[in-house]
């Protein structure tokens, strides 16, 4: 009771006479949590050794040794970690949307209207982008990064690589979806053109753990991703930019090897 006392007197301080919008905190408290659960449980790995520290190994023990002993785990790994962004980037905001928002898909930019029109802007930026992740390409932290499936540590065929690659790609979509359509579509009639800027605030952070020059490079896409997908109403644009770079990186990265 304290500390309700306590938000409500601090949100009629601050909030301007604004009335109290329980879609903005739901919106704030779901990016959270999916964020969250994404970071714990992203790994393969890691979700097994969970599940044997709390007891629950020799319930699950078939299902254990039978992902372990799988002849290519690394595949495995980097399909359970694109489903979990699937899951959490794009299953979980339109379970909020249709169900507890009870608004249109579309509205938050699945629409397909804004990708035709926008293809020269596609372009323009892909051939913006090619040079610079070439000449990154040269680069050890960029080559220890990518492919993310390591094709000379997984003792099978390329055609595991061709399989994540369509991986690769469903969770692209969780991921434009996320920041370029749930979020920001989602705040963007209570913050406007600003929006765009809570939204790269955490795309940024999702990025920490990969090359610095990519992380300060985040900031930029977040920035032109959110404004293509305002001014469209449409996240595939982004998509589309989002997995051209990511396949050109792969393969840039290849080609050294």
């Amino acid at each position: 009771m304290i500390f309700k006392k306590i938000f409500l007197d601090t949100y009629a301080k601050h909030s301007k006479n604004q009335p109290f919008q329980i879609k903005i905190l739901l919106v704030f408290l779901t990016s959270i949590l999916s964020l969250v659960f994404i970071n714990y449980f992203r790994s393969l790995n890691n979700v097994l050794i969970f599940i044997e520290k709390n007891g629950l190994g020799e319930n699950f023990s078939f299902i254990i040794r039978t992902i372990r002993n799988f002849t290519d785990f690394q595949l495995l790994d980097l399909i359970y970690w694109a489903l979990c962004i699937f899951f959490f980037y794009l299953i979980v905001p339109v379970i909020m949307i249709k169900w507890v928002f009870k608004e249109k898909l579309s509205e938050y930019g699945l629409a397909l209207a804004g990708l035709t029109s926008g293809m020269k802007i596609y372009f323009m930026f892909l051939l913006f982008m090619l040079p610079l992740i070439w000449v990154l390409s040269y680069t050890d932290s960029f080559q220890q990064t990518y492919p993310f499936y390591k094709i000379e540590y997984s003792g099978t065929s390329n055609t595991h690589f061709f399989i994540w690659e369509g991986f690769y790609f469903l969770q692209f979509v969780g991921l434009e979806f996320f920041f370029r359509g749930f979020m920001l579509h989602a705040l963007k009639k209570q913050f406007g053109f600003y929006a765009i800027f809570i939204m790269t605030i955490p795309y940024c952070m999702i990025h920490f753990q990969k090359p610095l020059p990519e992380t300060i490079g985040a900031i930029f896409a977040g920035i032109i991703l959110g404004t293509m997908s305002l001014k469209s109403n449409s996240i595939w644009l982004g998509v589309l930019l989002h997995f051209s770079v990511a396949i050109a990186m792969d393969c840039f990265s290849l080609m050294h090897r």
